[in-house]
């Protein structure tokens, strides 16, 4: 069982610009991963499993909803403060920043901003706590970059609607208590409308075969002649623009974890660096790796910049989409990048579930493409700086 070791790294002394309660959350999420996750999470990797007995922890440590107001059983806080646990979650495994991610920003979001105040009330305190889990069903087999194009519709029968189709990809549903579901009505608007297992028609398969994001729970969203009452319906928005909002937020979270992946990979290979004797030298004295190490951390702290930048602007009301489309792409490409060069600067051991870099690299291949490819978050900022589509 591997010891947890990490400590942190902060090259432009970004802490001087957190309040303290900023450090505390940090503090709080950090240690708990230690204690509660680092220990188990290459086995629950290596066997394809998610630790279901974390999810009361995640309500804990306000990983559910940190953003969402205390009168609905949030802890009320900060977007920064919210990007620092997903930060530190995934600086542990990015399956784990994904279950709150999507619990936080794919569920309780919409609810929260777009739900009626029964639908608040009825969902929101339990979601924050963990008691109640959710999932987001926007992706189908046919349309992921195109989600105007999904063909998963409802028709009005009475006081409820009969919801047919198919999502897939989905973090949470095979365990998810609920589903906000983004489907077209009769005149082709899309709506969203909250699912709960248990309605006659859903089921929610569990997807096989992943290298990625092992230690995640992923499946399908099946509708079939589910009749769902229109109470359920989310009134506040609809269109295109609804579930995407929500996605701004998660791609957000997205932005700050992916800051963590890379800080254990660049973590791992300095110490790595310290202690690896070749040629009656450590490693880190030979020149081709103090470039690799001076590279990952001076990517990691411009990416550290540029999304606490970011956090400033969200809690302003001013981020853009494709400001956070920017953030996604970049941190999330250099993620990778580091994790690639850690796993070279480690050598054989570097593919061993005795250091977590492998693992982290098969998990940034699944998030370089959930919630919005890097191709088309790169497209996004294009269409921003030039105001010509090119996706038409």
């Amino acid at each position: 069982m591997r010891t947890d070791l990490y400590q942190g790294h902060d090259y432009y002394s970004l802490d001087e610009l957190l309040t303290e309660e900023h450090k505390l959350i940090r503090e709080t999420a950090r240690e708990w991963v230690k204690k509660e996750v680092s220990p188990i999470i290459e086995e629950a990797a290596e066997k394809c499993v998610f630790p279901r007995h974390l999810l009361s922890g995640l309500g804990e440590i306000g990983a559910f909803g940190p953003y969402i107001p205390a009168e609905y059983g949030g802890p009320g806080l900060d977007q920064i403060s919210y990007g620092i646990i997903m930060q530190e979650l995934e600086r542990c495994d990015s399956g784990l920043r994904s279950t709150a991610s999507v619990q936080s920003s794919l569920v309780m979001y919409p609810i929260w901003r777009y739900g009626t105040e029964e639908q608040k009330q009825k969902y929101l305190p339990k979601l924050a706590t963990g008691e109640m889990m959710g999932c987001f069903g926007l992706t189908e087999p046919d349309h992921g970059s195109n989600p105007g194009g999904m063909t998963t519709n409802f028709k009005e029968d009475g006081d409820d609607v009969i919801l047919n189709g198919a999502k897939m990809w989905i973090s949470n549903a095979p365990f998810a208590d609920i589903a906000v579901v983004w489907a077209k009505n009769e005149a082709g608007r899309i709506k969203g409308i909250v699912v709960e297992r248990g309605m006659e028609g859903f089921d929610t398969p569990t997807m096989h075969g992943k290298w990625s994001l092992r230690a995640s729970d992923t499946g399908e969203l099946i509708f079939d002649n589910v009749r769902v009452p229109k109470a359920n319906i989310l009134p506040g928005r609809d269109g295109l623009g609804a579930p995407l909002s929500c996605l701004d937020s998660a791609r957000y979270g997205i932005a700050w974890g992916a800051i963590g992946a890379a800080l254990d990979c660049y973590d791992t290979a300095l110490r790595y660096s310290k202690e690896r004797i070749q040629f009656d030298r450590p490693i880190g004295q030979f020149q081709l790796q103090q470039k690799k190490l001076a590279e990952m951390i001076t990517e990691i702290t411009k990416a550290q910049l540029l999304t606490y930048r970011l956090g400033q602007l969200r809690d302003e009301g001013k981020a853009t989409s494709p400001q956070i489309s920017m953030a996604k792409r970049n941190n999330v490409d250099m993620a990778l990048t580091v994790a690639r060069d850690a796993r070279q600067m480690l050598g054989g051991m570097g593919i061993t579930g005795e250091y977590p870099i492998m693992r982290h690299m098969m998990n940034l291949e699944s998030v370089v493409t959930y919630e919005g490819t890097h191709d088309i978050h790169l497209l996004i900022t294009g269409l921003d700086v030039t105001g010509l589509n090119a996706f038409v």
